[in-house]
C-alpha cells in the first residue's frame, strides 16, 4: 500500500534526522513508528481491560461474601 503522509516542518525536520542517525529510509522510520503505535495502543487497551477485569473480580468477591453472610445469618 502507499500512502501520502503531510508534514509540517518540524515533525519533517525530525524525521530526517532520525533517518541519518539511524541510516534507514524515512518510509522504514515511518512503517517502525505506526508499529510502535499500534503496539502501545493493544497494550493500553488490555491494560484498561485487566483493570475492569479486576475491579469486576473485586466487587463479585465482595457480593458473594454478602450473601454468604446473609446465608449464615439465617441458619
Amino acid at each position: 500500500m502507499i500512502a501520502t503522509v503531510r508534514l509540517d516542518e518540524k515533525l519533517e525536520h525530525r524525521l530526517n534526522s532520525i533517518a541519518n542517525m539511524l541510516h534507514k529510509k524515512k518510509s522504514q522510520i515511518i512503517r517502525e513508528a505506526i508499529e510502535q503505535y499500534a503496539i502501545s495502543i493493544e497494550k493500553a487497551k488490555k491494560s484498561k481491560l485487566q483493570m475492569a477485569i479486576e475491579k469486576t473480580k473485586e466487587i463479585d468477591k465482595k457480593e458473594f461474601s454478602d450473601f454468604e453472610g446473609t446465608i449464615d445469618d439465617g441458619m
